[in-house]
């Protein structure tokens, strides 16, 4: 037997209100794409900038460098000078390769060194220190002149020594003979501590003083820098 079928009831009213669907992309993905891309602009900058640097100092220029020391005063041979490659740096200012046949002849005003760099503030036309003089080279050995203190500019008198043999002078003036002169260079010293005294003097000195220095007859006194 077939039972009758309920009426259906009502619902009653939730107040519950439908929310209207959107298309709107949400704001926190447009935020994360956007840090993406300024990522990626980012490190395209960078490589740039690496591609730059890595270009720059790439860049080579051929410039003058010292071949062998060489003293204050001493005229560059085309043995002394050589051509260097370096890199670019406007912090350097060393003179170009294309100078290299002008530059000889010249006379640097400081002691140059193997492997550095010529600038032309090192170089003078003559050495300012008596280039109107005639130039006069004597061979000193130890105990002949200040030991390690003379220097180009230093004002000196070339002595006289007595020669071999020679008597010391009785009741006569003893005073021994002397030239003056200025210290154009200094070299070295060898293994016997000699060294070899560029000094520039009057003309009329030049002779007399290259007599006695041949014979090694010539000590030097150097004068007061003060003076």
């Amino acid at each position: 037997m077939e039972h009758p079928q309920a009426p259906a009831v009502p619902r009653p009213a939730t107040g519950r209100t439908d929310m209207p669907i959107t298309t709107a992309p949400p704001v926190r993905r447009e935020r994360r794409w956007s840090i993406v891309a300024l990522c990626v602009v980012l490190a395209v900058v960078a490589g740039l900038g690496a591609v730059a640097a890595v270009n720059a100092a790439g860049e080579r220029t051929t410039v003058l460098a010292i071949a062998r020391d060489v003293p204050a005063g001493q005229a560059l041979t085309n043995a002394d000078v050589v051509v260097a490659e370096v890199s670019a740096d406007a912090a350097l200012t060393p003179m170009p390769s294309s100078q290299k046949g002008a530059v000889v002849g010249k006379r640097p005003v400081v002691d140059l060194r193997r492997g550095g760099l010529l600038t032309a503030s090192q170089l003078s036309i003559g050495t300012g220190l008596g280039d109107d003089r005639q130039q006069v080279g004597v061979q000193i050995k130890r105990g002949q002149a200040p030991e390690g203190t003379l220097a180009a500019g230093d004002k000196v008198l070339a002595v006289t020594t007595p020669a071999q043999g020679d008597q010391p002078a009785k009741g006569g003036d003893a005073t021994p003979a002397t030239i003056p002169g200025t210290v154009v260079s200094v070299s070295r010293p060898d293994a016997s501590g000699t060294v070899v005294v560029n000094l520039a003097v009057a003309s009329t000195d030049g002779p007399t003083l290259a007599t006695r220095a041949a014979v090694g007859r010539i000590a030097l006194v150097r004068a007061p820098r003060s003076n």
